[in-house]
């Protein structure tokens, strides 16, 4: 009996489709190509899920997780030898429990529909990042996923209590977890938080949830230079305190760009070197609003900021994250290539300097755009190299991770490593780590099946 007429009788016809029917699909959000494999496999449960593993395992059969496919770093490539698992119908919200502040979900289920689930409940899954509208739990854990909200919430991983994991032979791992403290043994889940599925694959997650803010304040501000930024975060901080759930800097370029005449309307004038949007989440009604604007009027008087801007309803607010958010003016032409880094915020300005400088040497007609998660050590940066020379890929890897070296920087802030990074991941982890990392993977996963090649070989 063949892999796949096994897989069909465990699953159902219906489950399992066939290499023609892959290829309908798109390879990832940023690559609109055929998907390619040998058979896209759609189980509904944990227990059909560790039946499928069981197969593949006894055959030798590589597998390639597939949740929303908005990986930045090819982390779900596939050949024509990979089988894929989709967790697509693994998409339920199990339970919200709001008298322990928690949520029971399945992998598959997507980002934003969970947070309007428990938004309904008057709660809040601090997790939020561009993507909400594709990515699902699972990858947002596999990947240990960070977002706007980090700075006062933390990555994706400080979010679970509990956790289950299929490893590559079938076992079920389940540690489903309600407890804020439990210690136990090895903290088993965060084998597979990070690991982008290398090491098990996540089926099902507790997450903690917060109490649904009664206010929250935005504003978009220009800054006259980097010092300025960051001044003006120090001041956020000082006082306004763990109210600031997020502090998002723009370069000049940047903004620009995404409000050029088919872009997004530019709320105040473009020609300013930096811009922070930040937000204050608070409980407070009759001081918080009071307190933002004070915060505000102090930081023009101390030169901090040069101009304000307050979105006065809700569809102000989202237009102005949009332009955060929704980078789409700057994807052509292609090639454009997407980094995540991380680093000292004190290391920041000099370290964009190397890179332009550089992309300048190296790719004269290169255009590059800087924006990120600054309060968190984040940023993102986008190359589109216009150049025909040998490697160009390569040569823009360069720009962007030599520098990073002299920062004590880490070549992936939130996005992983998948295949695209992992050249590079020696100048971030020593050789002990990768080592010991090899062993994890040679244990769990002595086949090689798990997403083979993704992290490390």
């Amino acid at each position: 009996m063949t892999l796949l007429d096994m897989l069909r009788n465990e699953l159902g016809a219906s489950a399992v489709l066939h290499a023609d029917d892959v290829a309908q699909r798109a390879v990832s959000y940023w690559n609109n190509s055929s998907m390619i494999a040998k058979a896209l496999v759609r189980p509904s449960t944990t227990a059909e899920l560790s039946q499928v593993l069981k197969i593949c395992h006894g055959r030798g059969q590589s597998v390639v997780t597939h949740g929303g496919n908005t990986t930045c770093v090819q982390g779900t490539n596939t050949s024509a030898d990979n089988v894929i698992i989709s967790l697509e119908r693994m998409n339920k919200i199990i339970e919200i429990d709001d008298i322990a502040g928690t949520a029971t979900l399945e992998a598959g289920a997507v980002l934003e529909n969970i947070q309007n689930a428990v938004q309904d409940k008057n709660l809040f899954l601090p997790l939020d990042l561009g993507a909400r509208g594709s990515c699902t739990i699972g990858g947002n854990l596999a990947t240990n996923a960070g977002g706007v909200n980090v700075l006062r919430y933390g990555m994706a991983r400080n979010m679970v209590l509990g956790l289950e994991a299929v490893l590559a032979d079938g076992t079920i791992i389940s540690s489903m977890d309600k407890m804020l403290k439990n210690n136990a043994g090895y903290d088993l889940k965060q084998l597979f938080i990070g690991t982008e599925g290398t090491l098990g694959i996540i089926t099902r997650a507790v997450v903690k949830l917060m109490p649904l803010s009664t206010t929250k304040n935005t504003a978009l501000v220009a800054v006259p230079d980097f010092k300025s930024v960051m001044r003006f975060l120090g001041h956020l901080k000082n006082n306004l305190g763990t109210t600031l759930s997020a502090f998002e800097v723009m370069w000049g370029d940047y903004l620009r760009a995404v409000t050029e005449e088919d872009g997004h309307r530019a709320p105040m004038e473009r020609g300013h070197p930096f811009y922070v949007l930040f937000e204050c989440d608070g409980s407070d009604p009759a001081r918080d609003n009071v307190r933002f604007m004070e915060v505000i009027e102090t930081a023009f008087e101390d030169g901090y900021i040069l101009d304000a801007v307050i979105p006065k309803s809700e569809t102000e607010r989202q237009d102005i994250w949009a332009i955060r958010d929704d980078f789409e003016a700057i994807l052509t032409p292609k090639p454009v290539y997407l980094y995540d880094v991380s680093l000292p915020i004190t290391a920041m300005e000099d370290y964009v300097e190397r890179v332009k400088e550089q992309l300048r040497r190296d790719l004269p007609r290169a255009k590059s755009y800087v924006f990120g998660h600054v309060g968190d050590g984040n940023l993102h940066l986008f190359v589109q190299p216009h150049s025909d020379v040998d490697n160009v890929r390569r040569v823009s890897d360069q720009a962007i991770y030599e520098p990073l070296a002299a920062a004590k920087g880490s070549i992936s802030a939130e996005h992983g490593i998948g295949f695209e990074k992992k050249d590079w991941l020696a100048q971030t982890r020593s050789e002990a780590e990768i080592m010991l990392m090899k062993l994890l993977k040679r244990t769990l996963d002595p086949g090689e099946i798990l997403n083979p090649g993704v992290v490390i070989d």
